[in-house]
């Protein structure tokens, strides 16, 4: 099992204390696994497994507690049992009917810590403001990063370079699963592509209820292949109107929305560095798992450049920063990640092939007025920084403990 560490460096100061701690993502990233490493922690800290309550309410044994009164009678069954603290541990509490009235009631009407899991960003909206707000802290869990897939993959081949797997990874992406697959391609593109259906009809379609399911796939298509790249609903409106199907730019945007709210998608907003302020135009999508856009619509190693872009992306994601794209004058800098009273710059490429790619590049950064450090990565294998400004390979970067 991958121990996931910079999950468990975030959400460990939270452990035994009264805020519900919720771990949110795309269906199958991994947030089952995050509660049986959250398990082990509890245990060494010296709790025992007698003060465990754990339901998953995906599974049918658990379908008639899927209303906040029939769970609340059962936990309070369950925990008047255990001696001290009660450990509560609730995976996709999305499926249960006003959760958020039972949570907030056993953590009133109980001793215990409580921790639970859903697959939308809808879980913490609306009432849940009213019943929790101030009471919970989120911890979003994405599919594993290149540290954690290449950790993955030499548990199986313990001789297997970091270039290998970095090919491996730009086709396979880093959901959890591909652990028990990874030697059969096959297996690996059907998995992935079952876990897209999954996603498109139980957190999207039959969520927002959406009808018209062709069109959502064709939206969604489209958004998948043009990650990266600034995202326009009008442009899309007007992309299938040529394709004599018709889109309504509100549709547009609804649709993508849902997709976003699935955790399918991360937008990305874009910055004036120099205006200080967030504009509304040219925000950006990329892809929750890069492995899935190879699977429904592959060509990640032809468009193996935005491809790069959408794991430093997700990377930074990952690692807690908050990202946009930054628009310095007419020049673009593809992320500007901050977190805390740290920030950071970076710019992607796929190869600096010649002078000119060099210049644009580097080039972007200049006039940009403050200190903090400022990236271009690649995967050009030579040291090419100049200027206080930084350069890696990709590969390294990705595997860095820590961005200066």
């Amino acid at each position: 099992m991958i121990k996931r560490e910079r999950y468990m460096e975030r959400i460990r100061p939270f452990i035994g204390n009264e805020l519900i701690k919720v771990l949110t993502g795309l269906r199958r990233s991994g947030k089952s696994v995050m509660l049986e490493l959250i398990q082990d922690e509890i245990l060494r800290m010296g709790a025992s497994r007698e003060q465990f309550v754990s339901i998953n309410f995906e599974q049918m044994d658990n379908a008639g507690l899927c209303t906040a009164e029939a769970l609340h009678e059962e936990l309070k069954r369950r925990i008047s049992g255990i001696r001290g603290k009660a450990y509560l541990f609730l995976d996709e509490i999305q499926e249960v009917e006003r959760w958020e009235k039972c949570v907030n009631s056993c953590r009133v009407d109980f001793d215990c810590d409580i921790y639970i899991t859903g697959s939308n960003a809808k879980l913490l909206s609306g009432e849940l403001a009213t019943y929790l707000a101030g009471r919970y802290v989120e911890f979003v869990v994405y599919p594993f990063s290149f540290e954690e897939f290449l950790e993955m993959s030499r548990q199986r081949n313990p001789g297997l370079g970091a270039v290998e797997a970095f090919r491996s990874y730009i086709q396979l992406g880093g959901m959890p699963f591909l652990t028990h697959l990874i030697e059969n391609r096959e297996a690996c593109a059907q998995y992935l592509r079952e876990l897209y259906n999954s996603v498109i009809l139980k957190d999207v379609v039959s969520r927002v209820r959406i009808r018209d399911v062709d069109l959502l796939e064709r939206i969604v298509a489209y958004v998948v292949a043009n990650v990266g790249h600034p995202f326009s609903a009008y442009a899309i409106s007007k992309y299938f109107k040529n394709e004599k199907r018709a889109a309504a730019h509100d549709t547009v945007l609804n649709y993508v929305r849902a997709c976003t709210d699935a955790f399918l998608f991360n937008r990305i907003s874009c910055a004036d560095l120099i205006g200080k302020k967030i504009l509304s135009v040219n925000e950006k999508y990329y892809v929750a798992d890069h492995g899935i856009r190879e699977a429904v619509y592959g060509q990640n190693m032809r468009d193996v450049d935005q491809v790069l872009e959408n794991i430093v992306c997700t990377e930074m994601l990952r690692r807690g920063y908050s990202v946009n794209v930054g628009r310095n004058g007419a020049k673009e800098i593809d992320f500007v990640a901050s977190r805390g009273a740290s920030k950071l710059y970076v710019q992607v490429a796929y190869l600096l092939a010649g002078r000119e790619t060099v210049e644009r590049e580097f080039g972007a950064y200049k006039g940009i007025p403050d200190n903090f450090p400022k990236y271009v990565v690649s995967s050009d294998e030579f040291d090419m920084g100049r200027d206080g400004i930084k350069y890696f390979n990709i590969r390294d970067f990705l595997l860095m403990k820590e961005w200066d």
